[in-house]
């Protein structure tokens, strides 16, 4: 298939500046994966569209406030450092803005100097590798002194970090939230065992190449760049035991999707497991795990569209996105969610 089949027109006032409050209170549209058959509800019906044995399988990833400015020890001009990933101890692979002047030896300063940051060299695609230096704790003094990586159509400033992370964000080290996850409250997610419904996490640190534009127009030719996973026993035997039982494994977001389907593929089955994937998943591919899917709307000729077109089917897919955007619905991270079962 091509890039160019997953484009669509989206207004751009349909691009959500801002969460909704309360969370769940976000408009859910409801595919039939089989039908193509279109529903409209909200979010905190999902214990109502649900059946007692299914398993919701979140990522319960946490963002790192991964934005970082500050300036140039030599000359005092601006900065702007966008953590990537963790390569070891005080070592990290960043974006820099602007990136041409951060070269080797270049010596950066954030919070008056309470962290400081060399560049060692230079990465892939223009990334810098930095090693940080700073007294006591790293994280507190990101969590002081960085921002939230809000992806760039978002451009209202973040009011309350929190709204940024799921309420069920423990491990720390995304670039960006699973968005998918946005939209659960502590009440919703309290109600759900009432109904019989089964809550399993794994961990995909989301990064910031899960974002980065489809360039081939072949889109078989693109190439995912790898993130961190990890699936734990007890999230195995649950899945297990709901598939077993007759019930429905359902990915709350992409991630979690990518996840499950990255270990089946990998081991044929379910199981325990920890390590990076870059599974590209489009129209064609045979899902081994999923039942249902819970997803936000995502970016025209995005490779989080073609996964979910890879699930509901292509055809079923693109109508789903006119009916959202003829009837209003919120747009990408922030905005209102639907359901593929």
């Amino acid at each position: 298939m091509k890039k160019s089949d997953f484009h669509f027109d989206l207004p751009h006032e349909l691009i959500a500046q801002t969460p909704i409050e309360p969370r769940d209170h976000s408009r859910l549209l409801c595919l039939n994966r089989e039908t193509g058959k279109i529903d409209h509800r909200h979010f905190y019906d999902l214990p109502l569209l649900l059946r007692a044995g299914d398993l919701l399988v979140v990522n319960d990833s946490k963002v790192l406030p991964a934005r970082l400015y500050g300036k140039r020890a030599d000359t005092g001009a601006t900065v702007e450092v966008l953590l990537l990933h963790q390569r070891e101890q005080d070592v990290w692979e960043v974006l820099t803005k602007p990136g041409k002047k951060a070269k080797p030896g270049a010596r950066l300063v954030f919070g008056e100097g309470a962290l400081s940051a060399e560049v060692l060299e230079l990465g892939e695609e223009g990334n810098r590798i930095v090693r940080f230096s700073y007294e006591g704790s790293f994280y507190p003094l990101l969590e002081q002194l960085g921002q939230m990586p809000l992806p760039p159509y978002i451009t209202e400033k973040l009011k309350d970090k929190d709204r940024y992370q799921t309420v069920y964000a423990n491990e720390l080290g995304s670039a960006a939230a699973p968005t998918a996850g946005l939209h659960f409250t502590p009440q919703l997610l309290a109600k759900l065992p009432e109904f019989g419904i089964g809550i399993a996490k794994v961990t995909l640190h989301v990064g910031l190449g899960t974002f980065r534009p489809v360039k081939e127009e072949e889109i078989e030719h693109h190439h995912m760049h790898a993130e961190h996973y990890e699936l734990p026993p007890e999230t195995a035997e649950a899945i297990r035991r709901t598939k077993a039982q007759g019930g429905r494994v359902i990915a709350v977001g992409t991630t979690a999707c990518r996840t499950l389907e990255s270990v089946a593929a990998k081991y044929g089955d379910i199981r325990p497991d920890e390590g990076y994937t870059d599974i590209f998943i489009y129209p064609g591919y045979t899902f081994r795990v999923l039942d249902g899917l819970i997803t936000n709307f995502h970016l025209p000729e995005s490779t989080l569209i073609m996964l979910v077109s890879a699930f509901a089917g292509y055809e079923h897919t693109m109508e789903a996105y006119r009916t959202a955007i003829a009837e209003r619905y919120r747009f990408y991270s922030f905005g209102d969610v639907m359901m593929v079962l």
